[in-house]
């Protein structure tokens, strides 16, 4: 069973191409901490994915994916938003495109606490309010929306893999709402 999000640029690179690209280069990434805010600019809810692993174990994970080349990081996380989100998610970018931190992913256990077996991966990391109709990718089971404090719990911080509920508990200090 595959959990890949079908790919809108077939051409890009084929799987074998991608899969020697990833034995030799590190990959840039987008991830994406999707929130709901108030009017006042304070976030009440984030926006989690709930899809099955290769083993179909049930995991929290953000909206991410591959920076295309000759793409915008502008261009990638609009893509990779409607791509996870839908096209109604109306996302609100930044004026700057400037991650709140960079996840360096490595295929082993190690001092970043980020993993992906696949690959070394360079991840810059947005927090990106969406004001519209969120409907979750094709390989995602649903889109949930918690608040910080529901993010927080153990229960849902275990449901995350490859280091990412770490990410979202620096999201939620950099958005001033930290334990």
């Amino acid at each position: 069973m595959s959990v890949r999000t079908p790919d809108p640029y077939p051409g890009w690179l084929s799987n074998e191409d991608l899969y020697e690209a990833r034995n030799r280069l590190p990959m840039v990434y987008v991830e994406v901490v999707p929130v709901r805010i108030d009017p006042l600019g304070y976030v009440n809810e984030i926006g989690l994915l709930l899809q099955a692993d290769e083993e179909g174990a049930m995991v929290r994970t953000l909206v991410s994916g591959r920076v295309l080349y000759r793409e915008t990081i502008r261009a990638a996380l609009i893509r990779h938003i409607e791509k996870d989100l839908g096209p109604l998610a109306f996302p609100q970018l930044p004026v700057s495109p400037l991650p709140f931190t960079v996840a360096e992913y490595l295929p082993s256990p190690s001092e970043t606490g980020f993993t992906d077996e696949r690959q070394h991966a360079v991840a810059m990391v947005y927090v990106i309010p969406v004001t519209g109709e969120c409907e979750p990718r094709q390989d995602a089971l649903e889109l949930t929306w918690m608040t910080p404090e529901e993010v927080l719990s153990e229960d849902v911080q275990s449901e995350f893999v490859g280091g990412r509920g770490a990410l979202v508990r620096q999201a939620i200090s950099y958005a001033g709402l930290g334990r």
